[in-house]
């Protein structure tokens, strides 16, 4: 057969591994997207970027903390620290030194809802980078010894983190009070006494569930040939069986109405602090994108009207930190202040229901709108200015539950919110019986 009749047809074949749910996408974004289903349930997504000769692959799971279940917490991130330890064709940390070799820089991280595996490489190396993921996703080795050295590292790190932060301790006591359910409320972190217990078969069991081609998705941005990388995604990733469907991850049920004060005695904490925070509305949800705008007038910039009043103003704490926090279906408004003594956790509390009440009473100005949208849109176009930036937020919403596909609306949905829709969002969610304050105290 002539050569050039040999790579039509391995074009072909390629072509049809990709599947008939190959869909193209023009948004009104300043980049596109092509986006498929490999036939193992692996979803796709390729976006070209030749600003740089560079490429960034991210490779993300839906396996999260959020995932675990009573007893054995803890698992989401010891499977990180295992997907660098060594699969079929990979020795332990290989992984990192195939990547640094050629340049390129990779990294992982786990959050309560997902996991991401993602690394930057010469766009030449493109092939190396996917490789290297399919091999860790069809055969990580997975032993005692291996799962006791990441079980080890883990407890190594919880213990460091509570060293260099004070407050982490009461910060995982209050997530237990705000979020509404085990699956949300515990720390990916996992607690040592549930660490402790894991076995390999644990490890196991977890990897074989979620770390599966139909439980994830492979994201791809940069100086990138689109046919040349659907061939090698086919190359890869095809011949990965799928596994069992995944549980059906269920939402929680609504948390009642009522508020909740509670303290905390820690005798390791410099000064006095309190946790506070509100259930808010769902991600993507119709009163999201006011309360994503509320949370920008809050507590971003020095401008901020927490900052400027808690802080700058009154004198009533040493520090004020806060924001909207997102675990897949959930939302929350946290607010965490560092005080001199018990009497100024006290006003301080005061002034910021005082400014809450303000918010539900009158209109905010054009001006200070305009300051926080403009805030937000600097940070969502960073979100795109780089290709490992644009990758992240392209994996971020193929499983978010709003949509890849929503992507292009979501801006502009931000951008339309009115000074009316501030005050009704405070009025519906900044009230005392959606609230939870954690008072931490000297013991």
């Amino acid at each position: 057969m002539p050569k050039r009749l040999v790579g039509v047809w391995i074009s072909l074949v390629c072509f049809a591994c990709l599947g008939a749910s190959e869909v193209q996408e023009a948004p009104g974004l300043p980049f596109s997207w092509s986006r498929f289903t490999l036939k193992n349930g692996l979803e796709v997504v390729l976006s070209e970027d030749d600003t740089l000769p560079l490429v960034s692959v991210v490779m993300v799971y839906q396996a999260g903390s959020i995932r675990e279940e009573p007893g054995k917490t803890g698992l989401a991130f010891l499977l990180e620290n295992m997907m660098f330890m060594g699969s079929l064709n990979v020795g332990p940390m290989q992984h990192i030194g195939y990547v640094n070799r050629v340049g390129g820089e990779p990294s992982a991280s786990t959050r309560e809802d997902i996991a991401y595996y993602y690394q930057t490489v010469p766009a030449n190396h493109l092939a190396l980078a996917l490789w290297l993921e399919s091999d860790r996703m069809k055969t990580l080795e997975i032993d005692a010894a291996k799962a006791e050295r990441a079980r080890q590292s883990l407890l190594d790190e919880i213990v460091q983190r509570k060293a260099a932060e004070p407050y982490l301790e009461s910060l995982l006591a209050f997530d237990h009070l705000l979020y509404p359910d085990f699956a949300h409320g515990h720390s990916f972190l996992g607690r040592e006494e549930d660490i402790l217990r894991l076995g390999v078969e644990d490890v196991k069991a977890f990897y074989a569930t979620y770390y599966v081609p139909n439980n994830a998705a492979l994201v791809v941005v940069g100086d990138i040939d689109m046919a040349e990388v659907k061939e090698l995604v086919a190359k890869y990733f095809e011949t990965i069986a799928p596994g069992k469907k995944p549980p059906v991850f269920l939402p929680p049920r609504p948390p009642d109405k009522k508020a909740v004060v509670q303290s905390f005695q820690d005798a390791l904490v410099p000064s006095p602090a309190f946790h506070m925070g509100y259930r808010m509305a769902p991600p993507f949800s119709r009163d999201h994108y006011a309360l994503a705008i509320l949370d920008y007038l809050l507590f971003k910039g020095k401008s901020a009207r927490l900052y400027r009043k808690l802080v700058r103003k009154e004198g009533l704490a040493l520090y004020v930190t806060g924001g909207i926090e997102k675990r897949k279906d959930v939302a929350v408004m946290k607010l965490f202040a560092v005080n001199n003594n018990e009497t100024m956790v006290e006003l301080c509390q005061k002034s910021i229901v005082s400014e809450f009440n303000k918010l539900r009473t009158s209109d905010i100005s054009s001006e200070e709108l305009a300051r926080a949208k403009n805030l937000f849109k600097r940070d969502f176009v960073l979100r795109y200015a780089s290709p490992m930036e644009r990758a992240m937020l392209l994996a971020e919403m193929v499983f978010s539950p709003a949509g890849l596909d929503a992507l292009a609306d979501q801006l502009p949905k931000y951008m339309r919110i009115s000074p009316y829709e501030i005050r009704t969002a405070a009025s519906r969610y900044l009230v005392p019986e959606s609230s939870v304050i954690l008072n931490v105290k000297l013991k």
